[in-house]
């Protein structure tokens, strides 16, 4: 987002809200050198003019929250953005690889915190079910390891549209689906292999039990506060209608202090910070999960540790979007900030990373799980998209260091059993934590 400062007219606007008691004044953003010619009136963009009009200017994250998923009108609810034919494409998308050895990493966290008789997998944004139904594949494939395990899969998904092709995926054809209005999961089935599956819009509406916690590309489009410091001091950038045309939108800064201040640290040196509440949110639920039931999350995603600033930007057709131009017709996304989430953790379970997704993946044995499959490929087709997603998700130039994995676990599974241990007692070694180090294979 680059920043325009224009010399200080007054801004007209319609009243702002109760919190911000101030005029909104002078400098102010601009969104790019789009032309109204380019900005199609679509029916988000007639929505938040209306909107704006009758309340004054929203945050980015309001922005945000309307555009991916306003009922009626939101990006989300009714788009099927994945793939080629898509905005862009995920990992799961690119290679199966990538969803195999996911799946070997929540065995091998079941496996070295004691194999319990039962487990939830847990995903948070699913898109097509791609991943999840390379995950179930790996299940499939090492069922003599979780014979005994009661397995079930729960999917916390708001897109109407999303959980349908998600079913399509995962389920069998010959069991219908049941739809359950009034239960905290919309919909149920049975997956392929025979696991139960529940959709769930709210992660709050799983039910707490010892789960395994997935959520690939879902922090990134949660809505975020964006502030610029100014010699005021923090000053948060709202959207607003641009004066001059009617029906294009445009940043501005806040004229004086506004509640979503208090997410910046005391101590922040960078002068444009985004802030994500609902990540925080979020963060403290799997925390408070993981410490009462065990189990772990991995969280995988754009990102950075706490050293990046404006980061917010939209894609359509898988291309670079202006992020206010034509509204609810391109996906919005901003990217992670680790260094947030490890704070929302606030002690209650360990947590490791971020490490770059190259690393990950090379850790968890990608090479050797390519070359299994180029040895058994005689196809020269498949043999080439093998290694062209390979390349896609371990080029540093590409998403090899652009995404990054972060996981947390229960305190004891760093530091071995249990803590209450006499002092005759010598504490077991915890077996490493897969990815997150080097594997030692046997």
């Amino acid at each position: 987002m680059s920043v325009l400062v224009r010399p200080g007219v007054g801004l007209l606007s319609a009243p702002a809200r109760a919190v911000i008691p101030c005029l909104w004044r002078g400098k102010y953003f601009s969104s790019g050198k789009e032309p109204a010619e380019n900005n199609p009136v679509t029916p988000m963009l007639r929505h938040l003019t209306y909107k704006i009009k009758s309340t004054g200017p929203i945050t980015v994250a309001e922005y945000m929250r309307e555009v991916l998923t306003n009922p009626a009108k939101g990006y989300y609810v009714y788009h099927d953005m994945l793939g080629e034919k898509g905005d862009f494409i995920t990992s799961p998308e690119i290679s199966q690889i990538f969803g195999e050895l996911l799946g070997i990493w929540f065995i091998s966290e079941w496996m070295a915190t004691g194999k319990s008789a039962a487990f939830q997998l847990v995903e948070l944004g699913p898109g097509r079910g791609t991943l999840a139904g390379d995950i179930l594949r790996v299940f499939s494939q090492l069922g003599s390891v979780l014979k005994n395990c009661d397995i079930s899969i729960h999917l916390v998904e708001v897109s109407q549209k999303l959980s349908e092709i998600q079913a399509l995926t995962l389920t069998e054809e010959k069991i219908p689906l049941e739809r359950n209005t009034g239960s905290p999961a919309y919909m149920t089935g049975v997956t392929k292999s025979g696991i139960p599956i529940s959709w769930y819009r709210d992660l709050q509406d799983v039910p707490k039990e010892y789960s395994f916690y997935l959520a690939h590309e879902f922090f990134d489009v949660l809505p975020v506060h964006k502030f610029q410091k100014t010699p005021q001091g923090w000053r948060e950038v709202f959207i607003d209608i641009d004066p001059q045309v009617s029906d294009k939108l445009r940043f501005v800064l806040a004229p004086c202090a506004t509640p979503a201040e208090a997410f910046i640290q005391r101590d922040e040196t960078r002068d444009h910070v985004e802030v994500c509440p609902d990540a925080g949110v979020i963060i403290q639920e799997l925390s408070q999960r993981i410490a009462l039931t065990g189990g772990a999350a991995l969280i995988a995603d754009y990102g950075h540790d706490g050293t990046k600033t404006d980061t917010f930007r939209g894609f359509c057709g898988h291309k670079l979007h202006d992020v206010l131009i034509a509204p609810g017709t391109a996906d919005l996304t901003a990217d992670v900030d680790f260094s947030y989430l490890r704070r929302m953790v606030q002690g209650k379970v360990a947590s490791l990373g971020p490490i770059k997704q190259q690393t990950f993946l090379k850790n968890m044995g990608i090479d050797v799980r390519l070359k299994v499959l180029l040895d058994k490929s005689d196809e020269p087709s498949l043999r080439q998209q093998l290694l062209q997603g390979y390349d896609m998700l371990m080029n540093p130039k590409k998403m090899g260091e652009r995404f990054n994995f972060f996981a947390l676990l229960p305190h004891q599974r760093l530091h071995g059993g249990s803590h209450q241990m006499n002092a005759h007692q010598s504490k077991p070694s915890p077996s490493p934590v897969a990815g997150f180090g080097e594997l030692v294979w046997r």
